[in-house]
């Protein structure tokens, strides 16, 4: 009678595991969309690492941890990333708002996923070159004013902060790159931005036509960073020097690191050095105004 007593348990036990109706975060989802799901990782082994892992669209969900201290300077990029996202964008424009820009210093670089936001969301434990190409790569800007970048965008996540416009396109992208660099994701963001994309006929970006725009800052050189960034991988080198003219380096650069700094600039007396300026692409232009060496 025992044996036959939980024998009876444990295929009650197993039939309520496999219902549909099942209301767990491991339910099964016949849609196709991006419920969340429960999932098992492996190692290659026929063995089970964890069977309490959730993940969703492809990403792992996880509490953000901070697994070291976050430092911006570890996420340099050069200002010449910023002719590769005009090149997508067709001009000097912001998706967020739909808002044409007159020059290139009416804007700020921004980035769809925060740098810090992504540090503890697996960056942390990343190789510096890897944080420096996540830094540059276009996939992950974009530009926007700088009171909305600095006053509202700030360093939010997809659950704190929405572009006015062109929602579909951003929760999409905040997915992509999260998927290329393997970041994980807390539950609260996946859950916003799954409302967002549910109800999306498209998450092509809206645009704004400032092609006469565009003509100032076209370089050959854009192309060529677009192109590295859709076959880069992690653990490559970033490319900003390789792909830049060597001609303020070789000016400039007297220690020859690839980077013009300050001491440099001012012993060439060309400091402060303003956006437009060719030494200003290998310079680090911590709070983004434009400006470097103050």
């Amino acid at each position: 009678m025992r044996v036959r007593k939980y024998t009876i348990l444990l295929a009650s036990a197993l039939l309520i595991a496999c219902s549909d109706d099942n209301p767990i975060d491991g339910s099964r989802d016949h849609t196709g969309r991006g419920k969340l799901t429960t999932a098992q990782e492996h190692d290659g082994q026929d063995h089970a690492i964890g069977n309490s892992a959730s993940h969703w669209r492809g990403i792992a969900i996880r509490p953000e941890s901070r697994c070291s201290p976050y430092d911006r300077s570890d996420y340099r990029y050069s200002q010449l990333v910023e002719l590769a996202i005009i090149e997508e964008l067709g001009g000097i424009y912001s998706p967020y708002t739909e808002r044409c820009f007159a020059s290139r210093g009416e804007t700020d670089i921004e980035h769809i996923v925060a740098l810090s936001e992504a540090h503890d969301s697996g960056l942390c434990a990343a190789p510096d070159s890897t944080r420096r190409a996540f830094a540059a790569d276009p996939l992950n800007l974009t530009l926007a004013s700088p009171e909305l970048n600095r006053d509202h965008k700030q360093h939010y996540d997809g659950a704190e902060w929405l572009p006015p416009i062109n929602k579909c396109w951003f929760a999409q992208r905040i997915v992509a790159v999260r998927q290329k660099y393997g970041l994980t994701i807390d539950r609260r963001e996946a859950e916003a931005l799954e409302r967002i994309l549910a109800a999306c006929s498209s998450v092509e970006m809206e645009f704004m036509d400032c092609a006469s725009e565009v003509s100032e800052v076209r370089l050959a050189s854009s192309d060529a960073l677009s192109e590295f960034y859709d076959n880069w991988k992690p653990g490559d080198p970033p490319p900003e020097v390789a792909l830049a003219s060597s001609d303020a380096l070789s000016e400039y650069d007297d220690d020859g690191n690839g980077r013009i700094t300050c001491a440099e600039a001012r012993r060439h007396g060309i400091a402060p050095v303003p956006r437009n300026h060719p030494a200003y692409p290998f310079m680090n232009d911590g709070d983004g105004d434009g400006i470097v060496c103050e």
